[in-house]
């Protein structure tokens, strides 16, 4: 679970871009240019949980039968780990690696994509195999390994302190996951069992250079290690391409941080921007349970408040093209209860986390849109921020719903960006309520 807390900071106004842009064309570096008539597609970027399998029975084949796979250009898998001696690894270690989720599972007729029940015999079985089923029957459709998240970025650091650890991790990486080579489980696994199922590397250390989770390392040399890391990748990554009969491109990329310390502390940004594909934003976790008072979650616009706006301003401004960066965008809320101080109860101090279904403080879009509905809970909105939340009286929640999606989707093409992220497709209804409306949102594809 993605789970970051955020110092405040004093950010200044709201972007002078204002809402009533959104609603005009994109400018000229959206549209098409050169003789070829047609602008590059925005990306549609969704996070498969390795965990959603288990208690929210959220399946791959769930992306096909909802119409998401339709709308999306990347699945990000999540997530792959990095070991304490430096190598990505798999296998079944509680808390660190789930080989029966990715890989050994087998699936009958109903739960597969293709409808046809896995055998006894087969090499690739699990998420891995239906993840191979889900991009032949939509071959446009990339999927990404994503290595660490908030929990699994414990080794980053150390990993990445020298030239020679960084190309054993990599080198590591590429085994695994794009060359394919797992590892044996009774008949799963073996010598390219997944070969040519993933397109890339998504690389997700929170966060170099500053503190992330409670037992991940962090050094000040963070910084310069992971711009060499990233180059390791792209070298290693390339240059598999060149062998490989097909001359393939396999794609680079990274989630990076909203706070502007925490941008400087851990990202060269001009150098990495040159070896990633693109990178997906943080656009939400902006305030959360972890906090004593209630705040938005996720806000378009905030004035002297973390924001979307803000987020993409600062890496704009930091030598990122605004192509390469793809706006995070949440299928899921942040929740208070015990909320005093009457009024609409933003901003008023609450007494913990909200009860929910899986960890409290933290609900799926898909029960957060029951709540609005039931008669219980009143739904606001800041227009001009952009963002919305929910409020009975005691319990409050901040969430993205698809009118405020929409806004998300209409800035992103008015700023000229390179698409949408979106964390995590479990929490979306099962008819792709969130996705369809940013689909809609960004247009043409």
């Amino acid at each position: 679970m993605r789970r970051r807390t955020l110092s405040r900071l004093t950010l200044g106004a709201a972007s002078a871009v204002s809402l009533a842009l959104l609603a005009g064309l994109a400018p000229a570096s959206a549209q098409p240019s050169g003789g070829h008539g047609a602008a590059p597609a925005l990306k549609r970027v969704g996070y498969f949980t390795q965990w959603g399998v288990y208690g929210r029975n959220f399946q791959v084949k769930d992306l096909d039968t909802s119409g998401t796979a339709a709308k999306l250009s990347h699945v990000n898998y999540a997530f792959g780990n990095v070991s304490a001696d430096g190598k990505c690894f798999t296998g079944n270690v509680p808390g660190e690696a789930d080989a029966w989720a990715d890989y050994v599972r087998p699936l009958d007729a109903a739960g597969s994509v293709d409808g046809v029940a896995d055998t006894t015999d087969q090499p690739l079985a699990g998420n891995f195999n239906q993840l191979k089923e889900l991009k032949a029957k939509h071959p446009g459709l990339k999927v990404l390994i994503s290595l660490g998240g908030w929990s699994w970025s414990t080794h980053f650091s150390d990993a990445a302190r020298t030239p020679a650890s960084r190309k054993a991790l990599v080198s590591s990486c590429i085994d695994l996951y794009i060359r394919g080579n797992l590892p044996a489980d009774g008949v799963r696994g073996g010598a390219g069992a997944a070969a040519g199922l993933f397109d890339g590397i998504d690389l997700d250390w929170e966060w170099p250079g500053s503190a992330g989770d409670t037992d991940t390392v962090f050094r000040p040399e963070d910084k310069q290690n992971f711009t060499a890391l990233v180059r390791e990748f792209r070298t290693q990554l390339d240059a598999y391409g060149r062998s490989s009969k097909k001359r393939k491109h396999y794609e680079l990329t990274a989630f990076v941080p909203t706070a502007p310390a925490k941008i400087d502390a851990g990202f060269e940004v001009p150098k990495i921007m040159r070896d990633l594909d693109f990178v997906n934003l943080q656009g939400y976790d902006f305030h959360g349970s972890w906090e004593s008072t209630t705040a938005q979650q996720s806000a378009l616009f905030a004035k002297g408040d973390f924001s979307v706006d803000q987020t993409v301003n600062d890496w704009l401004r930091r030598g990122a093209p605004a192509r390469k960066l793809v706006v995070g965008m949440p299928f899921y809320g942040q929740g208070w209860t015990g909320v005093s101080g009457g009024g609409d109860g933003l901003g008023q101090p609450a007494a913990g986390p909200a009860p929910a279904t899986w960890a409290a403080g933290y609900e799926d879009y898909e029960a957060l849109k029951k709540l609005a509905g039931s008669g219980t809970y009143t739904v606001h909105r800041d227009r001009p921020g952009g963002h919305a939340w929910l409020f009975d009286g005691t319990t409050l929640w901040t969430y993205d719903d698809p009118q405020v999606l929409r806004a998300k989707s209409l800035y992103v093409r008015a700023k000229g960006l390179g698409g949408a992220m979106f964390w995590s497709l479990d929490g979306d209804t099962p008819d792709g309520e969130l996705i369809t409306a940013v689909d809609r949102g960004l247009g043409r594809r």
